[in-house]
């Protein structure tokens, strides 16, 4: 259920703005944006499953706030991630 780490090297990779860079918005935007789908496909087969569901709402504020923070300081930046993530915000 959680990431593997060549799926998380994947995404950073993808995402990271230099060599190295491991904490920057976007690369954690990218990695909140792919487990918050892995836990909405677990959702679609174990629907009961509320304390992982705490855990997701818990994810996807986390990600607003990222997201709020990366539009007022990097409007370019931000309008590329919404488009690669496919964000609807």
């Amino acid at each position: 259920m959680a990431f593997t780490t060549e799926e998380k090297q994947k995404i950073i990779q993808e995402f990271q703005s230099k060599e190295g860079d491991t904490g920057s918005t976007q690369v954690q935007i990218a990695l909140l944006t792919e487990r918050i789908r892995q836990l909405t496909e677990h959702f679609k087969t174990h629907k009961k499953d509320h304390h992982s569901r705490r855990g997701l709402l818990k994810l996807v504020g986390k990600r607003n706030n990222l997201v709020k923070y990366m539009k007022s300081t990097e409007p370019e930046a931000y309008a590329v991630l919404k488009e690669r993530l496919g964000l609807r915000r």
